[in-house]
């Protein structure tokens, strides 16, 4: 699919800086020995649209025999999107799920009630040496979808759209923007991209969604004539006319944002949702680990163990 032609090349001016609601410096966290920074939540920012948890994993290279292992562990209220830009990992669930998921493809997992998963790296993977570079974001459901039953959905890369010209390439990976719709099933308005651009390439935002954030993984941007180095997310005033020009060395960067939810979310350990209830009924059922007749079960063929309620 070619770039949309409509956005070129009358593409608005960059903004100012004023245009720029929040700045944020993701935590940096080692997890014996892969770096892990999280942009959200933020002290002055919990959420982008409904984006409620944004990490980046990695780059991070793993000898022969090592890899990540994640327990099994729950969520509830929220939805989980992996999306990797190098090496690939294995999802088992709760509902039977057992998919691995490469760069450029996406796994959905929608919590609702309860659901629980843990992520790996495969027995293959590990025979040799390996890589893993990618995102992990966690969207909040609306109210009325946080008491649904889990769901999962993958989606590989050549089932996306991808929109390029101009010295730039976009996957839409979630959501609507651009002209274009992804396939994946949401609950709200919102956008999610992998953008790559050539040096000095221009990215005009969509200016119909409410909340608009961009994450830089790679080279930089600038707004304004102000430059933003990778590992920088900026969050947008909302209706400004935005657009973002690749530093000398080009850019990678991940667009997000949407409809902003009807409050703030209660967030604990795994767990997402509108009431401090909801949250306090989860802590219990996975306390009880009542696996065979209660909330949560453990994936089939990764039952062996779990993280425990902290």
């Amino acid at each position: 699919m070619s770039w949309n032609p409509t956005l070129e090349p009358q593409c608005p001016e960059a903004g100012s800086l004023d245009d720029i609601e929040t700045l944020i410096v993701p935590r940096a966290r080692d997890i014996g020995g892969f770096e892990v920074r999280r942009a959200l939540p933020a002290p002055r920012r919990q959420m982008v649209g409904p984006f409620i948890f944004f990490d980046q994993m990695g780059p991070a290279e793993f000898l022969t025999g090592q890899g990540i292992d994640v327990r099994p562990h729950p969520h509830i209220g929220l939805g989980t999107v992996t999306y990797l830009y190098d090496g690939e990992f294995q999802h088992r669930d709760s509902l039977g799920t057992d998919q691995m998921i490469y760069p450029g493809a996406v796994n959905w997992m929608v919590a609702g009630r309860g659901v629980t998963h843990s992520e790996r790296t495969s027995e293959a993977t590990r025979k040799g040496q390996s890589k893993l570079f990618g995102i992990q974001t966690w969207v909040a459901l609306p109210e009325q979808a946080e008491e649904r039953e889990a769901s999962f959905e993958h989606h590989a890369q050549e089932a996306l759209p991808v929109l390029e010209g101009e010295g730039k390439q976009l996957r839409l990976i979630m959501g609507r923007g651009w002209g274009a719709e992804a396939p994946v099933s949401t609950f709200s308005e919102m956008f999610y991209a992998d953008v790559t651009m050539e040096a000095g390439a221009k990215l005009p935002l969509p200016d119909d969604h409410e909340d608009r954030g961009v994450y830089v993984t790679q080279g930089s941007v600038s707004v304004a004539g102000e430059v933003f180095e990778a590992g920088r997310m900026m969050v947008f005033r909302p209706g400004d006319a935005i657009t973002l020009t690749a530093g000398a060395q080009g850019a990678r960067l991940m667009a997000l944002g949407g409809e902003t939810l009807n409050g703030p979310r209660y967030i604990w350990w795994n767990f997402v949702a509108s009431s401090r209830e909801k949250i306090e009924a989860a802590k219990v059922a996975w306390a009880e680990g009542d696996w065979a007749h209660g909330r949560f079960q453990l994936p089939p063929g990764d039952d062996d163990e779990f993280i425990p309620l902290p």
